[in-house]
């Protein structure tokens, strides 16, 4: 770790050596940088273009800083709903977390930075993740957990991180199923796969496919590595091909050449990234641009509306408000005091640990509904202190509305915050949170609850309150955290985030929980993904458990209608692989080989779906039509799997024509035997509609 990024190549003769530094969601330990919205608020948007922005603009910043290798995006599944990192990644769906890290990484290298998609694969929680093994079977792996990292590489995705944990008793950064035959060879992926800090276990692992090892010695300063003499050592005693070493090369000079940073004014790194404080290596370069103006609409843009009676929102002019909770506050000390952002006290904005990045400033929801007030010359008072319940009820008596604001937090397992050794301990709001929410509500029947959560909270305590009003789902959004609020509680963004997870009833009807116990070398905790395709909304469908708020929903100021459905086959451009689209339709697997998974005969569409959103309200707004498939029930698929999704806008009474294309990927599942996509024996059914479990239109496949 000697330099001045969190990971370092130094030069060698004709080439500068790289910079790898953290985060999924800005230049982490950088000054003048820009804190963007958590991968879950970019989720939460379910809009192509705004995840593509952020990636751009996240990798126009870490190249401004004189970064190589910007470590991101994540993409494990979100698993276990208390995850530590699930705010990391881009939610509970393959289909949906792949197109996430796809336009994320485009937008990335279109900067010019290396993108990394991480963690390779099934690190689905923090509790000792260094001494588990995820033992996941096959079906599983490529039809879930895989799926997101081959969207990468066909994004063009310059390296891959493995993970530290094991997957079926080997180690992630040496499991040459996974490394060797799944991602380099039936992905065809041609960049180069890094450890995650201190994730190698052998010298061997480079046999495995390992190609970087990071930070580069085995313990930190150590000075001993896996590779370097070792590595050296093995090519000599021949347990290493030679090959090999030119192929691990190979791979991270043709990464950089990929993205032209060899040219001449590709910036030097300008911060130090362990003494962040010392300006004689912290050149005052501001990459922030305009940056800002993007965090607030994606902000905007992935606030959800849970509910809304009474016409509770959007607020007009209110004579008074009240703010309760220490959410709604900035920080007793400001930002960027706690160690990666572990223990904030103030408005949640992004979780801890490595996935975090400094604010230059943060926004609370106190400044930016303060600011408002004044224009509307409503008045205003507030309670940061969650715990005086008493005064917190007294001061919302009176108050044409009363704002309770809740938060949980989580994040990587190398910190501990109030005992949440990274995954939360449990889904209910923290700080005693719906105890703040049931008096206040007893006291105000225009109680209106903002959440600013890492993930799923439980809310039964007082979702269905009669004083309770409106439930606005914010997550955790970055720097303009309180503009992009303000800008959904007054109108001027017409509410059209959905959810990229389901919130359940109870904890337990979540499909996975945390394992925990345990760890240690001799004693490898075994987490075994017994509920196989059946994650998230996927197993509330098939066990026909009702949520609170299903997968995609999220209510909007406004209405929309759906109509005209028409499913019709696309013709393919060309003939040069009808063999195997002809073999594919008679439900024949595809070949296992180079590049298998990822040929252009599976991904290119081949059916058209189209149908009618209209605006049926009096408001111009955003809707997010989705697209699930529901397989023949002898395929062993869960009922409904989200395959399509767009976002449209609509002033009222306008009428536009939606398509949504499928590809013949999108209509297989894996055939263990024969190791390749089939398409299942069957009739193959559609439904469109506002979420899992509002279908508003139904069609068939034409097979």
């Amino acid at each position: 770790m000697n330099g001045l990024c969190v990971g370092n190549i130094p030069p060698v003769q004709n080439w500068p050596g790289l910079c790898l530094e953290d985060s999924p969601l800005g230049v982490r330990f950088g000054d003048f940088s820009t804190a963007f919205p958590t991968a879950i608020n970019a989720a939460a948007t379910w809009n192509r273009r705004l995840i593509r922005l952020r990636g751009l603009f996240m990798g126009q910043e870490h190249v401004g800083k004189g970064v190589n290798v910007a470590l991101g995006p994540m993409m494990n599944m979100g698993r276990v709903a208390n995850g530590g990192r699930n705010w990391e990644g881009f939610g509970a769906d393959p289909f949906f977390a792949g197109e996430a890290a796809y336009e994320t990484i485009l937008g990335m290298q279109e900067a010019g930075v290396q993108a990394c998609a991480k963690h390779f694969i099934n690190n689905e929680q923090e509790h000792k993740r260094t001494e588990s093994t995820s033992d996941v079977d096959d079906r599983t792996q490529h039809e879930i957990y895989a799926h997101p990292f081959l969207k990468s590489v066909m994004a063009g995705v310059a390296s891959v991180m493995c993970s530290y944990n094991q997957i079926n008793g080997t180690f992630a950064c040496e499991n040459d199923k996974m490394l060797n035959d799944v991602l380099k060879r039936e992905f065809g992926f041609q960049g180069y796969v890094m450890s995650d800090w201190q994730a190698t276990h052998s010298t061997h692992s480079a046999n495995d496919g390992l190609d970087m090892t990071m930070p580069g010695d085995i313990t930190f300063n150590s000075g001993d590595s896996w590779f370097g003499g070792n590595l050296t050592t093995s090519v000599r005693d021949n347990q290493t091909p030679e090959a090999r070493l030119d192929d691990m090369a190979t791979r991270i000079i043709a990464a950089w050449y990929l993205l032209k940073q060899q040219r001449s004014d590709f910036p030097t790194p300008n911060f130090d990234a362990f003494r962040p404080d010392n300006e004689q290596t912290n050149f005052h370069i501001d990459v922030q641009d305009d940056h800002g103006d993007l965090v607030r609409e994606m902000g905007a843009a992935s606030t959800v509306l849970l509910k809304n009676v009474r016409g509770a929102l959007p607020l007009r002019k209110p004579r008074s408000l009240v703010l309760v909770g220490s959410d709604a506050g900035p920080g007793v000390i400001g930002p960027n005091h706690f160690s990666d952002q572990g223990g904030v006290d103030g408005v949640l904005a992004m979780g801890w640990g490595s996935g975090t990045a400094n604010f230059t400033y943060l926004v609370s929801p106190y400044e930016a509904i303060s600011a408002r007030a004044r224009k509307d010359h409503t008045t205003l008072s507030w309670i940061f202190d969650d715990f005086n319940l008493a005064r917190a009820g007294n001061m919302a008596i009176g108050r044409s509305a009363a704002l309770v604001f809740l938060n949980s937090d989580s994040g990587e397992g190398y910190i501990t915050v109030d005992g949440n050794e990274g995954d939360r301990r449990n889904l209910t709001a923290w700080h005693g949170g719906d105890n703040l929410v049931t008096a206040v509500a007893a006291q105000n029947n225009n109680t209106i609850v903002v959440v600013h959560s890492v993930g799923p909270l439980i809310l039964e305590p007082w979702i269905e309150h009669p004083n309770v009003t409106a439930v606005v789902w914010a997550g955790v959004s970055g720097t303009e955290t309180g503009n992009a609020l303000v800008d959904i509680l007054y109108g001027a963004w017409n509410p059209s985030g959905r959810l990229p997870y389901t919130i359940a009833k109870r904890p337990e009807d979540y499909p996975a929980q945390l394992v925990l116990g345990g760890g240690g070398a001799e004693n490898i905790i075994p987490i075994p993904y017994t509920e196989g395709l059946e994650i998230d909304y996927r197993h509330f469908d098939a066990k026909n458990i009702t949520p609170r708020f299903e997968f995609g929903f999220g209510l909007s100021y406004t209405t929309f209608e759906y109509s005209n459905l028409k499913v019709s086959k696309i013709d393919s451009p060309d003939h040069v692989q009808s063999d195997l689209e002809r073999a594919w339709a008679a439900g024949k697997a595809s070949p296992h080989g180079q590049g298998s998974s990822t040929a252009l005969y599976l991904h290119r569409p081949a059916f058209r779906v189209t149908f009618d959103v209209k605006n049926t309200g009096k408001l111009f707004g955003g809707d997010i039509p989705q697209l699930y498939v529901n397989m023949p029930a002898s395929s062993g698929e869960p009922p409904s799997i989200l395959k399509g999704f767009t976002n449209i806008e609509l002033s009222p009474n306008e009428r536009r024509t939606v398509t949504i294309n499928l590809s013949r990927y999108d209509l297989s599942i894996w055939d263990t035997a024969a190791q390749g996509w089939a398409k299942p024996a069957g009739r193959i059914a559609i439904t469109v509609g506002a979420s899992s479990r509002d279908a508003r239109l139904h069609g068939r496949i034409p097979l």
